[in-house]
């Protein structure tokens, strides 16, 4: 038999080529973020999301999706089962889902909270967004929902006085707490921890009553802390106010937030607050470590970004996959295929609510150009309502049919108005003193100049001519502009497009109109 010999490099590359071979679990932690376990201390983990509106992954299918943050929830569960799975509001409204019909009435959620529930979600914050869905619609998925909800400064109004929000269980009115105390036991120790919450009064409703943010914070801490072994937040506020709270109670390691869509990990005194991007694109995994002699608390957190090459979970797959097929059924009438790659956004397109409602935002202006694009650009100038971009996100890298649809989950035809001068200047006045409202105007071919004119193609506005104008149909209906209807003597004649128009429905004419760029 015959020995062959091989240089030392060679068994090196063997090695080399074995090694990089092995699958990398995407699901795994550096060990930066974990501890070296002490049986004398306690660990637990909290896995942290917020704003979550999409239950499948998004950007074409690249980031978030629910499923795979089940499969990342099992992984950490595995790893200690002493860990929770919390949310810090919005995941109610808005979503294209929510908008849909099933057996004759919208969804309005109901979809998110079957997943959540699947997942075995310990505990939401209210957000801001919640409060989109009528007291009825809020009420069945409170009752639905196996999961805790906790909030201090949001109560029920009615019949003049305010209640706590509650569910209803076999029967029996079960109110939502203020407050919330979670127990975990290891080795013979346990620990309890407590959770305080207030969420940002931005959506005034007939049937909510916002308390101050700031004192019920401070008042919940106080009435919590000696009961707990330390406490934390989850809340559903804006930066600045988070800091504020951190400020008010520097005792409070980490404040788990919601409401920005973007990721950040900012540090005030002694205090952390977190908050990770906009439908599970990324997670905060939070890994704790408490010394019961000393009451010493230490903890890493990890933002994970959740992507395509996660596991999905197939129980909670399942469930997605049941909604987005009625998704998909539903789209189909209107377009032949959602999934298609119709752009894609170098520049992040921003639709998040209060930019979409303040200021001219870029995603704002594709929708009244594609307006104006949809009769053939022979129109002056095109505007919408900024509250009819319902997505409240930010579009980035590969934009989607379907994408489309979640900005503008409404849809509705695009009319050709013609109108005289003065009421065209009265409705882009009403517009601009609409800030920070769903009637705030996006708009195309229509700026102003340094005098703060208003121009229609670079020319000012002349009272008398008549201009033709693309809008949405709501806008003619007065919801938001009372006296932009058809009965306003100024309004010279409309066209409604017939089926089959690219004009008969907005996100045709978005969809044709970014597929030109």
């Amino acid at each position: 038999m015959k020995l062959f010999k091989f240089p030392l490099s060679y068994y090196f590359f063997i090695v080399l080529i074995a090694f990089s071979c092995k699958s990398i679990d995407p699901l795994a932690s550096s060990e930066d973020y974990k501890f070296i376990k002490n049986p004398n201390n306690i660990y637990f983990n909290i896995i942290q999301l917020n704003d979550v509106y999409e239950i499948a992954p998004i950007q074409g299918n690249k980031y978030g999706g629910m499923a795979r943050v089940e499969a990342l929830h099992k992984k950490v569960l595995a790893e200690n089962p002493n860990t929770m799975l919390v949310l810090a509001g919005d995941f109610l409204n808005p979503s294209l889902l929510g908008t849909m019909k099933v057996d004759g009435e919208r969804v309005r959620g109901k979809q998110m909270v079957e997943v959540m529930n699947a997942m075995n979600f310990d505990l939401v914050a209210f957000g801001n967004h919640e409060f989109d869905l009528s007291y009825e619609n809020l009420q069945n998925r409170l009752n639905e929902s196996h999961f805790e909800w906790i909030s201090s400064n949001v109560f029920h109004k009615q019949g003049g006085k305010n209640h706590f929000f509650h569910k209803v269980i076999e029967g029996k009115k079960e109110a939502v707490n203020e407050t919330y105390i979670q127990e975990f036991s290891s080795g013979g120790k346990t620990i309890k921890i407590g959770f305080i919450s207030v969420c940002i009064p931005s959506n005034p409703k007939s049937y909510v009553s916002y308390s101050d943010m700031f004192s019920e914070a401070e008042r919940t801490y106080n009435e919590l802390k000696d009961k707990v072994d330390f406490v934390l937040g989850l809340t559903h506020l804006s930066i600045d106010q988070d800091k504020k709270v951190a400020a008010l109670l520097p005792k409070i390691p980490l404040l788990m937030g919601g409401h920005e869509h973007t990721n950040t990990y900012e540090k005030v005194g002694n205090s952390f607050i977190a908050k990770a991007d906009a439908n599970a694109k990324t997670v905060y995994i939070h890994r704790f470590e408490y010394n019961p002699k000393t009451n010493e608390l230490n903890f890493k957190s990890e933002l994970k970004t959740i992507h395509d090459k996660f596991p999905e979970d197939p129980k909670v797959g399942a469930i997605v996959n049941k909604w987005q097929n009625l998704l998909h059924e539903k789209i189909k009438e209107v377009i032949d295929n959602p999934d298609e790659k119709i752009y894609t956004a170098k520049v992040p397109l921003e639709a998040r609510d209060t930019p979409i409602r303040s200021i001219q935002t870029n995603m704002g202006e594709i929708v009244a150009e594609s307006m104006s694009y949809a009769f053939n650009n022979k129109v002056d100038c095109a505007f919408v309502n900024g509250g009819s971009i319902r997505i409240d996100d930010v579009l980035e890298g590969d934009v989607t049919s379907l994408d489309i649809f979640r900005v503008l989950p409404y849809g509705g035809p695009v009319l050709k108005v013609k109108l005289k001068g003065k009421l065209l200047q009265e409705v882009l006045d009403f517009g601009i003193t609409a800030k920070g409202t769903g009637a705030y105007l996006q708009r195309f071919n229509i700026t102003k100049n340094l005098s703060g004119e208003w121009l229609i193609k670079n020319s000012k506005i002349d009272y008398n001519k008549e201009y033709i104008a693309a809008t949405s149909d709501y806008l003619l209906k007065g919801f938001d502009i009372p006296f932009l209807k058809p009965s306003n003597p100024q309004v010279v004649d409309i066209y409604t497009p017939k089926t089959g128009e690219l004009s008969s429905d907005v996100r045709k004419s978005v969809i044709a109109f970014l597929k030109t760029k």
